[in-house]
């Protein structure tokens, strides 16, 4: 059988192995949450509680600042504490509402206007309303994605089932225990875009989950799963897109530009949850994984927990780390605190033994082009490094850096173990920045 695939890519070890097995628990808070303004691209929320307020679990604390913003909601029952700066897991500091659990979590009461009865501006309004963001790391407001310039131009509603980042299971584990959820949610989508057509894109090393998916869309002309080729970085969007379509997207594009809106897994259930149940999103699955970690685990997450009960609660270290992960290995950001809070862009906490990274000394490029040769948009990371480097933005530009997608798989097969990755990703940032100003 022909896999779905893309140009360039590189096969780290996937770690897999320690949490694919362990079926997703619930974890219920201990301490108090912390709900940072900030969990999602776009304007922060703005908090419609005050300090001494009790509130109820599922209840809106926080108002979208902008369209392109997200609701915020309590995932506990108890009083407001403080609104006051506390650090996330990408290590800023970021107005947050911080809430005193008071170990009931008692519910607000949560509507869904009965589904057959919704028209689209409703099934949109109820995501919108429900606070719903990418829950695969990018954290853009669902709503927004969902509401395209052309919605006639929409022919492919893409799941991203890959869940190609090294480590993290969450998503196959969803894949594996609640399938049918995926379906109800893609559904939902597709009743939005009448022209359009489903594709679940799952890589081929989760076998046990393509047959179940498969099973639960046998027969349906809407829906079709494309077994992907295990390599990464086969869920990034641009390339998740080309395999399971043979369409292109550049940095000045969206994917609704090839006629795609693409949504992983986890945030296709939230749509779902929300639209058919009136459930805001206040909680998501979170793999808790690592060599350095006793008991890999993969657990439905309040946002707000503090990430050190979760570490607790898979048995804590074997040893303590010499390195800690938010997300995966390859596009995760190093932390240097567990006291911080779960968001709902945090899919991972990774724990290493050994700190291979910090290990390595760069030395000079000896120009043996296995950067170009893995790199997802045929770019070229040496050069481009080095312009980043030397704050050659224009230059950078003109060599189509900012097509970049960050995936680091230029940094991981560099025998001079450069840092491709971090030098291409500022410049990248300054170039967009540079085109915003302009």
């Amino acid at each position: 059988m022909a896999l779905f695939t893309f140009s360039g890519g590189v096969h780290p070890a996937d770690g897999k192995e320690f949490a694919k097995n362990s079926p997703i628990t619930e974890y219920l808070p201990k301490g108090d949450v912390v709900l940072p303004l900030g969990q999602h691209i776009g304007a922060p929320a703005q908090p419609i509680v005050s300090k001494g307020d009790q509130v109820l679990v599922g209840q809106k604390v926080a108002e979208a600042g902008g369209f392109v913003s997200a609701n915020i909601f309590s995932s506990v029952s108890g009083t407001v504490k403080a609104i006051e700066p506390r650090m996330t897991p990408a290590g800023a500091k970021v107005n947050s509402i911080v809430i005193e659990n008071d170990g009931e979590f008692k519910e607000a009461a949560f509507e869904a206007k009965p589904y057959d009865q919704m028209s689209k501006d409703d099934v949109l309004a109820a995501i919108k309303e429900a606070g719903i963001v990418g829950l695969g790391g990018a954290g853009f407001p669902t709503h927004v994605k969902l509401a395209p310039k052309d919605p006639d131009a929409i022919e492919y509603i893409i799941v991203n089932g890959a869940e190609c980042e090294p480590y993290i299971t969450g998503d196959y584990r969803i894949l594996m225990e609640t399938p049918e959820l995926l379906i109800e949610g893609l559904n939902i989508v597709l009743d939005m875009f009448p022209k359009a057509k489903g594709i679940i894109g799952i890589e081929d090393n989760k076998k046990d989950a393509i047959a179940k998916v498969e099973a639960l869309v046998k027969g349906d002309a809407r829906i079709s799963v494309a077994t992907l080729k295990t390599k990464y970085p086969q869920g990034a969007e641009r390339s998740l897109i080309y395999a399971t379509t043979g369409r292109s997207i550049n940095s000045s594009m969206l994917p609704a530009d090839a006629g795609c809106i693409v949504d992983n897994v986890a945030t296709i259930v939230a749509i779902k949850e929300a639209v058919k149940d009136g459930k805001p999103l206040y909680e998501r699955v979170v793999t808790v994984t690592g060599d350095a970690i006793k008991n890999p685990s993969n657990f439905k997450v309040r946002t707000g927990t503090n990430v050190q009960e979760l570490i607790e609660a898979a048995g804590g270290f074997k040893t303590q780390p010499e390195k800690i992960i938010s997300g995966g290995p390859m596009m995760g950001m190093a932390m240097f605190t567990t006291d911080v809070p779960a968001v709902k862009t945090f899919s991972c906490f990774l724990a290493f033994t050994k700190d291979e990274v910090a290990a390595n000394q760069p030395s000079n490029c000896i120009r043996c082009g296995r950067c170009v040769s893995v790199c997802p948009q045929k770019l070229m990371p040496a050069k481009l490094s080095v312009l980043a480097d030397h704050n050659q933005f224009d230059e950078f530009e003109k060599l189509y850096g900012a097509e970049c997608v960050e995936c680091g798989s230029c940094s991981f097969v560099c025998p001079a173990k450069r840092n491709l990755a971090q030098s291409m990703k500022t410049g990248r940032k300054q170039v967009l920045a540079n085109r915003r100003k302009k």
